[in-house]
């Protein structure tokens, strides 16, 4: 899924789980407003946190470990999407939410 994507579906109030995969250092730089957080290392044993029922679109700094992310939750039967570019692509489109959002 493209940023310009995430941010239509987003507008048009559909039910999304926004996961953020990177570390805490990365996220306080900046993270997609309401989007849930937990690090790639500790997905396997928190996944039980995430809405099944939703789409999971994942994200991190440019989209590699929230492809594995996504290929890890598509296998335990999640709905998972993987952002394109990650949050670079996010903050690139002129989406940005600051620390503390």
């Amino acid at each position: 899924m493209t940023a310009g994507e995430l941010k239509a579906r987003i507008e048009r109030g559909e039910k999304l789980v926004i996961l953020d995969v990177r570390q805490e250092s990365e996220r306080k730089r900046a993270h997609i407003k309401g989007s849930q957080f937990i690090p790639l290392d500790r997905l396997a044993e928190r996944c039980h946190e995430l809405d099944k029922s939703s789409d999971v679109v994942v994200y991190c700094h440019v989209g590699g470990r929230s492809a594995r992310a996504a290929a890890f939750l598509i296998q335990n039967g999640y709905k998972a999407i993987n952002l394109e570019g990650g949050i670079m692509a996010w903050v690139d489109c002129g989406h940005h939410a600051p620390p503390g959002d």
